[in-house]
């Protein structure tokens, strides 16, 4: 019975969690307003070489970012002068709840729901209220060859990102930060998650290229430049990647013809 209860007080939270989403989405994927976008650095290890990483952070680093939104959305016709605006926030000293490794639904919306109460007391930072909020932390390489996998919410405006502490990583971070910003918007993955290769033609940025193999950039939301059908590259950088159709269409940029 208790357990009953629980569940549909669950329910009746998400579904109010999930309306101001909704709502706050929608301003999101009109493409009228610039977006603010908040990045929180935080330490995902002791290693010194990561505190000195964080210490040397600024908003340069970040700033390809706003630059490839920018000439991705005019490449699908929107005017706006600048659709994000990125800024660094000072390092937290505490590290976000981690999604469970239980994947059951009930699991999930718990840790959403804790997920999104601890945001709300960890955003602090100066000018605009920012509609996203990105939680990014950072790793030694050394200690962590493999980071943990990234989750951004689903039109929920906050993510989770796991990143390396090292600046020959720059470049990689930034695709991570803005695939995971994305989601935040309403794309989804479009890749196998057993296998790692996008999925044709969802995860392809040039679906209808004849031949259609090997692609030149990878689709932000696949996150690799398909070669073979079973062979697929990571872009080295930004430039390499590009928004395709299907993504465009769940994040507003393109109108929907179904």
């Amino acid at each position: 019975m208790f357990r009953t209860f629980r569940i549909l007080i669950l329910l009746l939270i998400l579904a109010t969690v999930g309306l101001s989403a909704w709502r706050s989405n929608s301003r999101l994927t009109a493409w009228e307003n610039t977006v603010h976008v908040a990045l929180y650095p935080i330490a995902g290890d002791d290693a010194p070489s990561t505190q000195a990483y964080l210490a040397q952070l600024d908003n340069s680093q970040f700033a390809e970012i706003a630059e490839w939104i920018q000439a991705e959305t005019q490449r699908y016709g929107k005017s706006l002068l600048q659709p994000i605006a990125l800024q660094l926030a000072p390092p937290l000293r505490e590290a976000p709840p981690l999604p469970p490794t239980n994947r059951s639904q009930l699991d999930i919306a718990l840790w959403s729901l804790k997920f999104r109460w601890w945001a709300s007391q960890h955003d602090a930072i100066a000018g605009p209220k920012p509609q996203v909020r990105l939680f990014i932390l950072f790793h030694d390489p050394a200690r962590t060859p493999q980071p943990p996998h990234s989750t951004g919410l689903d039109k929920g405006q906050i993510g989770i990102v796991h990143a390396f502490a090292h600046r020959m990583q720059r470049r990689q971070n930034n695709i991570v930060i803005a695939h995971e910003m994305l989601h935040t918007f309403g794309a989804s993955d479009k890749y196998n998650l057993a296998t790692l290769q996008p999925i044709w033609p969802q995860g392809y940025a040039e679906p209808d290229k004849s031949p259609r193999l090997p692609q030149t950039w990878a689709e932000i939301m696949a996150g690799r430049i398909p070669l073979t059908e079973t062979r697929a590259e990571m872009p080295a950088s930004l430039q390499q990647s590009l928004i395709g159709p299907e993504t465009a269409k769940e994040i507003g940029l393109l109108r929907s013809t179904r």
